[in-house]
Protein backbone atom coordinates (compact mmCIF):
# COMPACT_ATOMS: atom_id res chain seq x y z
CA UNK A 1 0.00 0.00 0.00
CA UNK A 2 1.23 3.47 -0.72
CA UNK A 3 -0.14 6.29 1.68
CA UNK A 4 -1.28 9.42 -0.03
CA UNK A 5 -1.91 13.02 1.16
CA UNK A 6 -6.26 13.08 0.88
CA UNK A 7 -7.26 16.20 -1.12
CA UNK A 8 -8.50 18.92 1.33
CA UNK A 9 -12.28 18.89 1.16
CA UNK A 10 -12.05 22.75 -0.25
CA UNK A 11 -9.86 25.20 -1.19
CA UNK A 12 -7.05 26.21 0.18
CA UNK A 13 -8.13 30.11 0.53
CA UNK A 14 -11.61 28.57 1.83
CA UNK A 15 -11.21 29.63 5.31
CA UNK A 16 -9.44 32.73 5.07
CA UNK A 17 -9.81 35.09 6.70
CA UNK A 18 -9.77 33.02 9.76
CA UNK A 19 -7.07 30.80 8.56
CA UNK A 20 -4.90 31.86 5.47
CA UNK A 21 -4.12 30.51 2.38
CA UNK A 22 -0.70 31.10 3.13
CA UNK A 23 -1.29 28.81 6.67
CA UNK A 24 -3.19 26.17 4.47
CA UNK A 25 -0.34 25.61 2.02
CA UNK A 26 2.51 25.26 4.72
CA UNK A 27 0.17 23.34 7.13
CA UNK A 28 -1.20 20.82 4.64
CA UNK A 29 1.29 21.04 1.60
CA UNK A 30 4.57 20.70 4.05
CA UNK A 31 3.97 19.13 7.28
CA UNK A 32 1.29 16.96 6.60
CA UNK A 33 2.53 16.17 2.78
CA UNK A 34 5.68 15.18 5.28
CA UNK A 35 4.09 12.96 7.50
CA UNK A 36 3.41 10.98 4.22
CA UNK A 37 6.58 10.90 2.33
CA UNK A 38 8.12 9.33 5.62
CA UNK A 39 5.45 6.76 6.34
CA UNK A 40 5.61 5.54 2.71
CA UNK A 41 9.69 5.82 3.13
CA UNK A 42 9.48 3.87 6.57
CA UNK A 43 6.91 1.06 5.12
CA UNK A 44 9.02 0.69 1.98
CA UNK A 45 9.81 -2.75 1.69
CA UNK A 46 8.22 -4.01 4.93
CA UNK A 47 5.20 -5.51 6.24
CA UNK A 48 3.97 -1.97 7.45
CA UNK A 49 2.79 -1.26 3.80
CA UNK A 50 -0.02 -3.93 4.20
CA UNK A 51 -2.42 -2.36 6.94
CA UNK A 52 -4.09 1.22 6.22
CA UNK A 53 -3.11 4.07 8.51
CA UNK A 54 -5.85 3.03 11.08
CA UNK A 55 -4.33 -0.09 11.64
CA UNK A 56 -1.16 1.23 12.62
CA UNK A 57 -2.71 3.83 14.77
CA UNK A 58 -3.93 0.73 16.62
CA UNK A 59 -1.02 -1.90 16.80
CA UNK A 60 2.46 0.10 15.92
CA UNK A 61 4.42 1.94 18.37
CA UNK A 62 6.86 4.56 18.02
CA UNK A 63 7.95 6.33 14.39
CA UNK A 64 5.17 4.60 12.50
CA UNK A 65 2.32 5.40 15.23
CA UNK A 66 3.77 9.13 15.37
CA UNK A 67 3.65 9.20 11.13
CA UNK A 68 0.39 7.39 10.84
CA UNK A 69 -1.42 9.44 13.59
CA UNK A 70 -0.20 12.65 12.58
CA UNK A 71 -1.71 11.70 8.75
CA UNK A 72 -5.06 10.49 10.31
CA UNK A 73 -5.34 13.54 12.88
CA UNK A 74 -4.64 16.07 10.21
CA UNK A 75 -6.79 14.82 7.67
CA UNK A 76 -9.26 14.61 10.45
CA UNK A 77 -8.76 17.75 11.19
CA UNK A 78 -9.39 19.44 7.96
CA UNK A 79 -12.81 17.85 7.90
CA UNK A 80 -13.56 19.12 11.11
CA UNK A 81 -13.42 22.55 9.42
CA UNK A 82 -15.33 24.22 6.17
CA UNK A 83 -16.35 27.55 4.66
CA UNK A 84 -19.63 28.74 5.79
CA UNK A 85 -19.60 26.90 8.96
CA UNK A 86 -19.71 27.71 12.69
CA UNK A 87 -22.15 28.20 15.03
CA UNK A 88 -23.79 25.60 17.27
CA UNK A 89 -24.76 22.01 16.05
CA UNK A 90 -28.55 20.99 15.84
CA UNK A 91 -30.14 17.62 15.55
CA UNK A 92 -28.71 14.23 17.27
CA UNK A 93 -24.85 15.99 17.59
CA UNK A 94 -26.70 18.44 19.73
CA UNK A 95 -28.64 16.40 22.25
CA UNK A 96 -25.52 13.97 22.82
CA UNK A 97 -23.78 17.09 24.11
CA UNK A 98 -26.56 18.23 25.97
CA UNK A 99 -27.07 14.69 27.33
CA UNK A 100 -23.04 14.72 28.03
CA UNK A 101 -22.04 18.06 29.05
CA UNK A 102 -25.37 19.87 29.60
CA UNK A 103 -25.80 22.78 27.02
CA UNK A 104 -23.71 23.61 24.24
CA UNK A 105 -21.96 26.69 26.22
CA UNK A 106 -20.78 24.26 29.15
CA UNK A 107 -19.12 22.01 25.92
CA UNK A 108 -17.47 25.23 24.06
CA UNK A 109 -16.18 25.91 27.47
CA UNK A 110 -14.36 22.55 28.44
CA UNK A 111 -12.92 21.90 24.74
CA UNK A 112 -11.70 25.41 24.91
CA UNK A 113 -10.18 24.73 27.66
CA UNK A 114 -8.28 21.38 26.75
CA UNK A 115 -7.17 23.12 23.17
CA UNK A 116 -6.01 26.64 25.08
CA UNK A 117 -4.35 25.04 28.07
CA UNK A 118 -3.14 22.22 26.67
CA UNK A 119 0.67 22.13 26.96
CA UNK A 120 2.92 21.84 24.30
CA UNK A 121 1.94 20.78 20.83
CA UNK A 122 -1.31 18.40 20.73
CA UNK A 123 -5.06 18.10 19.53
CA UNK A 124 -8.30 19.00 21.34
CA UNK A 125 -10.84 16.58 20.97
CA UNK A 126 -14.08 15.80 20.85
CA UNK A 127 -14.82 11.78 21.46
CA UNK A 128 -17.50 9.41 21.63
CA UNK A 129 -16.43 7.41 24.49
CA UNK A 130 -19.14 4.30 24.71
CA UNK A 131 -22.05 6.09 24.97
CA UNK A 132 -21.19 9.18 26.45
CA UNK A 133 -19.11 12.44 24.53
CA UNK A 134 -16.03 13.38 26.10
CA UNK A 135 -13.45 16.16 25.72
CA UNK A 136 -10.15 15.14 25.98
CA UNK A 137 -6.84 16.37 25.22
CA UNK A 138 -3.22 14.35 23.10
CA UNK A 139 -0.09 15.26 23.32
CA UNK A 140 2.02 15.50 19.92
CA UNK A 141 0.92 12.41 17.31
CA UNK A 142 -2.01 10.94 20.31
CA UNK A 143 -4.94 9.71 18.40
CA UNK A 144 -8.08 8.93 20.05
CA UNK A 145 -8.48 5.52 17.79
CA UNK A 146 -5.07 4.55 20.64
CA UNK A 147 -7.78 4.72 23.39
CA UNK A 148 -10.78 3.00 21.30
CA UNK A 149 -12.42 6.41 21.18
CA UNK A 150 -14.58 7.58 18.46
CA UNK A 151 -13.33 10.66 16.98
CA UNK A 152 -16.17 13.22 16.47
CA UNK A 153 -14.29 16.27 16.28
CA UNK A 154 -10.78 17.84 16.58
CA UNK A 155 -8.75 21.13 16.88
CA UNK A 156 -5.09 21.21 16.22
CA UNK A 157 -3.13 22.86 18.83
CA UNK A 158 0.48 22.73 17.23
CA UNK A 159 1.95 25.84 16.50
CA UNK A 160 2.11 25.57 12.93
CA UNK A 161 -1.50 25.62 12.76
CA UNK A 162 -2.05 28.91 13.80
CA UNK A 163 1.30 30.56 13.91
CA UNK A 164 1.64 32.48 10.27
CA UNK A 165 -2.22 34.38 11.20
CA UNK A 166 -2.12 34.62 14.88
CA UNK A 167 1.67 34.19 15.41
CA UNK A 168 1.84 32.72 19.30
CA UNK A 169 -1.78 34.03 20.06
CA UNK A 170 -3.48 30.21 20.18
CA UNK A 171 -6.56 32.00 22.23
CA UNK A 172 -7.38 34.28 19.39
CA UNK A 173 -6.88 30.94 16.75
CA UNK A 174 -9.22 28.88 18.74
CA UNK A 175 -11.56 31.64 19.10
CA UNK A 176 -11.20 31.87 15.11
CA UNK A 177 -11.70 27.73 14.62
CA UNK A 178 -15.66 27.73 16.33
CA UNK A 179 -16.13 30.04 13.12
CA UNK A 180 -15.36 26.89 10.79
CA UNK A 181 -16.40 24.10 12.95
CA UNK A 182 -18.36 21.55 10.34
CA UNK A 183 -20.78 20.22 12.67
CA UNK A 184 -22.86 18.36 9.52
CA UNK A 185 -19.32 16.28 9.14
CA UNK A 186 -19.22 16.02 12.94
CA UNK A 187 -22.83 14.83 13.84
CA UNK A 188 -21.77 11.70 10.72
CA UNK A 189 -19.10 10.59 13.09
CA UNK A 190 -21.27 9.86 16.10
Amino acid sequence: MSYTLPPLPWAKDALAPKISQETIEYHYGKHHQGYVNKLNALAKGTDLKKKSVEEIIKTEKGKAYNLAAQIFNHTFYWQSMGPGCGGEPTGKLAEAINASFGDFASFKKAFTTAAGTHFGSGWAWLVKNGDKLEVCATHDAGCPLSDGKVPILCCDVWEHAYYVDYRNARASYIEAWWSLVNWKNAEAKL
